[in-house]
């Protein structure tokens, strides 16, 4: 094993040129995968690299670090919109896991049941990606391929996530279901972003994970929410189609489908 910490991007990627190197940020995902086996990857740390670690706001939106703990994230001066998101980065795993844990390591690892995934999807994030070809962006739905599969190519990095400014009167909000709040792999997860006007909803953006290989945007449903009353919706499994969940050890497909469904209820009435 070996482990390098360049300062600049091109000496990262430079270094994740090298056969077998793997970026890391946190680890909080990496070494766990790894079991208790020797490690003989090269590791690249990408922490001190500038412009991975940090918040800030352009013209265009709003620009996140790949390297970004979600602990900055929970605390971040960000509008409403950004609600859900800040939600999500206080139940990654423990406090411990949220000081270290970051964005782009949650995002590269590619879990159904990445907290972090919905409310992005649902603020129509962007990733920036860097290879000594050059770099590109794309929409964080054609990033996520599958479980643990993403658009990622050999010597690529994560190094940023671009959010465009939702504009004036969007809240965002994210609910999960599992056993406890913390620590546990969710079974169903919601982020969504609802604009309400004159007592109605305008404008809804939803995000579902863990019930499909990838998290995927709920289209139908958000056209179908345009012009409720919130305090009057009731959302069931039946509006939901778009949805594909297993049966696994933590719930099976059905009662998935239930919990999406309570779970976007709830949100959308509290709305009222």
């Amino acid at each position: 094993m070996s482990f390098t910490v360049p300062d600049t991007l091109e000496a990262a990627l430079t270094a994740l040129a090298r056969p077998g190197a793997v970026a890391l940020a946190g680890g909080t995902d990496w070494f766990p995968r790894m079991g208790e086996g020797a490690v003989g990857a090269a590791l690249v740390d990408l922490r001190r690299v500038p412009g991975m670690v940090g918040i800030s706001r352009g013209p265009e939106g709003w620009r996140i670090g790949a390297a970004t703990p979600w602990a900055t994230i929970a605390r971040a001066d960000l509008p409403p919109a950004f609600d859900g998101l800040r939600a999500a980065a206080r139940v990654v795993g423990s406090v411990q896991i949220q000081n270290v844990g970051t964005v782009g390591g949650n995002l590269c690892n590619a879990s159904p049941a990445a907290d972090g995934v919905p409310p992005l999807l649902a603020l129509g994030a962007r990733v920036e990606l860097a290879g000594r070809g050059g770099a590109r962006t794309l929409g964080l739905d054609d990033f996520l391929r599958g479980p643990r599969q993403t658009a990622l190519d050999p010597g690529e990095a994560l190094v940023a996530v671009h959010v465009p400014d939702p504009g004036p009167g969007w809240r965002g909000a994210f609910a999960k279901a599992g056993g406890r709040d913390y620590l546990v792999i969710s079974i169903a997860m919601v982020g969504a972003l609802f604009r309400v006007s004159a007592g109605r909803i305008a404008g809804a953006r939803i995000a579902v994970g863990a019930c499909g290989p990838v998290a995927r945007r709920l289209t139908a449903l958000e056209g179908a929410l345009v012009g409720a009353r919130p305090g009057q919706v009731t959302v069931v499994p039946g509006d939901l189609g778009a949805l594909t969940p297993i049966d696994d050890l933590r719930a099976d497909a059905a009662y998935r489908l239930q919990a999406v469904a309570v779970l976007l209820t709830r949100m959308i009435r509290g709305l009222a």
